[in-house]
């Protein structure tokens, strides 16, 4: 058949599409044509990106052979062999010289789960290093930290996406899906029917304004407070009678504990910290308090990606517990994972501390459980090791990783302080990329290693409401490019690494379901056979499962005495002269004389780094470079006009933009998109000296800059 079902290339909704590689079209364009399919998440919608997927399968911009880089600093392509060959003697001198962790792999939320499994796996077990993270570390740590102590698991939505079609209250923190994923607003039209939406943002966002023309209400807090108005929001809640209490004393326990951190944060005080008019604040709190059922709490990258983002998030999961919405058919929480395999990706060994099955990778239970389905020894399984900010603040230097892997990752546009993370590359004394583009981190490799793209591999995802889905083969890699199951295995091989590494995914698979058996995501009971039948899976699966678990927390929430934990947490600075937090936690001080504050994010056209998306021509022209929003009374104080170039710079370096005037954006707030390369990259701006003590996230969404006009002789966008 020359038909395909698979899902599509890019976010955590995963939409369903059709490739035909027969059709009339498939014949003109060259690519196989993209059709959408009916599915619950999407219900036959794509966006732009899902639309011209194809299109890159056939650019001819390809890695199609390994490129070794020369003395002379030339890069050549080179044989399979040989690239294999120099990538184990590499890896062999950098651990003869500086030990185990001198060696490191750097993941991706994109990869498979087979893939994602096997790179932890390989990192264990082949080359022996606690240095493994993954650049999911940026997108949802904060919410997954939180949910871990709150609730006991996490699970980006605990409930299928199409419960959101009957609810008549929504409230969105931060994030912007009438951009990042369209075809999911269609599942708020219910909210939006009954006024009900409610969207935080200081933006007025492609997704704010859908609460126009009394749909709902859009709070516009100053960047940095969401964590304070979320407080405000559970005192309403809580002094107005509005929580339910019998659920509290039934499904939850700490609400003592939990009464201080609340009292301090009326609506009035809240106003002077946020920005926020405390009518509006109180309008919300009975908005989302009318009806039990029917009203969620979702939350996004926009409040989970600053240095106190595990609070803030904690503080959104505390707001709807006191409004008894989780564990509840037709209510709840949940946050909206980004990347398309953002779920799956971290639960199966990516990240620096977990083993498959989201186990710790401390628990002794867990070594051993796991070190069985390899085959190894768990005394020789390493212990936790770097979260991504830190294992990439410290590559390049003697006590960090000297040989370094990047495996479905860009980071030289996607990490936090590019202009370091460069500096660290180039210090390396070999660095290997594996991409099916030459990506602004290849440029610094010294190997490259070309693999498939989504449409030459099998395997599968898991999106964002924890759906295991079948990712299909509809199109041949080109003929030089090698998957990474492959490579893996190989060079286990050529390592003399004890256990098997399989090339075929579907072995892969079913190695992780019983490595994941027993633990929090447990897949054990999820087969390629049901996935194919079009089975819906949903994890936890465990073997002997019928159903798998569509909604979580219904019987009980995942800790031990099955309740969840209202957690007290705090705003460090929020009315102090000065922020108490220790140096490596503390947000840099914002709102500064002369200074605005920088939030970054996403456009509808482009895609995390914008590797892909940027060759495509039809996004391409949509969207062509950055532009700064800024509000005109700011611009004009700034003497910067519309469509004027811009210089933004931070204590980390300095990028370059074309204005934007929007009276969309708040006057002491500027916006830009952080897809692009050179000087337009806007993660030169953002600080990696302080991070999130739970999670470890970086400050991506508030940042200090100062903004001024390019003269005419000087280099614009």
């Amino acid at each position: 058949m020359s038909t395909t079902a698979t899902h599509c290339p890019y976010c955590a909704l995963q939409c369903a599409m059709t490739l035909d590689t027969g059709s009339a079209a498939a014949a003109e364009q060259g690519v196989p044509e993209v059709t959408p399919r009916q599915f619950p998440t999407n219900r036959g919608g794509l966006c732009r990106k899902g639309w011209t997927s194809a299109e890159l399968l056939a650019d001819p911009a390809r890695l199609t052979a390994p490129l070794l880089r020369g003395t002379d600093g030339v890069f050549r392509q080179v044989s399979w062999d040989t690239a294999l060959y120099r990538m184990a003697a590499e890896i062999r001198a950098a651990q003869e010289r500086h030990g185990p962790d001198a060696v490191g792999i750097f993941g991706g939320g994109s990869l498979t789960n087979e893939k994602a499994y096997q790179l932890g796996k390989f990192a264990r077990v082949a080359l022996g290093t606690s240095r493994i993270d993954y650049n999911g570390r940026f997108c949802m740590s904060s919410a997954a930290a939180a949910a871990n102590r709150s609730l006991g698991l996490d699970r980006g939505l605990p409930f299928p996406v199409t419960d959101l079609d009957d609810a008549h209250t929504v409230l969105l923190l931060g994030t912007n899906p009438a951009e990042t994923m369209p075809p999911f607003v269609q599942h708020l039209r219910h909210a939006q029917q009954h006024g009900g939406l409610v969207v935080v943002d200081p933006r007025r966002s492609a997704t704010a304004r859908t609460t126009d023309d009394d749909a709902g209400l859009h709070l516009q807090p100053t960047p940095g407070t969401d964590l304070v108005l979320l407080l405000g929001l559970a005192h309403v809640v809580l002094h107005e009678g509005l929580a339910d209490r019998e659920y509290l004393r039934r499904r939850t326990t700490g609400l003592e504990a939990f009464l201080p951190s609340v009292g301090p944060w009326w609506p009035e005080r809240v106003e002077q910290v946020t920005g926020v008019p405390a009518q509006r604040i109180r309008r919300a709190a009975h908005l989302l308090a009318r009806q039990r059922r029917g009203t969620y709490v979702l939350t996004g990258r926009g409040v989970e990606q600053h240095v106190d983002g595990t609070d803030t998030a904690t503080a959104a999961i505390n707001l709807a517990l006191l409004l008894g919405l989780p564990g509840r058919e037709g209510s709840g929480w949940g946050t909206l994972t980004g990347q398309g395999n953002g779920q799956g990706g971290r639960e199966h060994g990516q990240k620096a501390d977990q083993l498959p099955g989201y186990r710790s990778i401390t628990d002794p239970a867990a070594r051993a459980h796991v070190a069985a389905v390899w085959g190894v020894d768990p005394a020789a399984l390493p212990g936790p090791g770097l979260p991504a900010v830190e294992l990439l603040s410290t590559i390049g230097t003697e006590r960090g990783v000297r040989c370094l892997w990047v495996n479905g990752s860009n980071v030289v546009i996607g990490a936090p302080d590019t202009h370091a993370v460069v500096r660290g590359l180039q210090a390396l004394d070999f660095l290997v990329v594996g991409d099916f583009f030459f990506s602004e981190t290849a440029e610094h490799a010294d190997l490259v290693l070309p693999v498939p793209q989504w449409a030459e591999e099998e395997g599968t995802m898991t999106n964002l409401e924890g759906r295991v889905l079948r990712r299909r083969r509809a199109v041949h890699p080109p003929a030089g490019a090698r998957d990474e199951l492959w490579i893996m295995a190989e060079l286990a091989r050529r390592l003399g690494a004890p256990g098997t590494f399989s090339p075929e995914p579907q072995v892969v698979f079913e190695e992780l379901r019983r490595a994941s058996a027993g633990g929090k995501a447990d897949y054990s009971g999820i087969g390629w056979d049901a996935l194919d039948a079009g089975q819906a899976c949903y994890w936890p699966f465990p073997a002997g499962s019928a159903t798998g678990t569509p909604r979580v927390f219904l019987d009980r929430f995942a800790h031990p005495d099955g309740r969840a934990l209202l957690v007290p947490v705090r705003p460090r600075a929020a009315g102090r002269a000065v922020d108490p937090s220790p140096p490596g936690h503390r947000r840099e001080p914002l709102h500064r004389l002369g200074t605005l504050t920088l939030v970054t994010g996403r456009y509808l056209e482009h895609y995390q780094s914008g590797n892909q998306t940027r060759r495509v021509p039809s996004l391409q022209a949509a969207r062509p470079g950055a532009l700064l929003q800024i509000h005109p009374a700011t611009a004009a104080s700034l003497g910067i006009g519309e469509g004027a170039g811009v210089e933004l710079t931070s204590d980390r370096g300095r990028a370059v933009a074309r204005a934007q005037l929007s009276t969309d954006i708040r006057p002491d707030t500027v916006f830009l998109p952080f897809h692009y390369a050179g000087a337009q990259t806007a993660n030169r701006l953002v600080s990696s000296a302080a991070v999130d003590p739970v999670s470890s996230m970086p400050e991506f969404k508030a940042g200090s800059v100062t903004v001024r006009a390019l003269a005419p002789e000087e280099t614009t966008p």
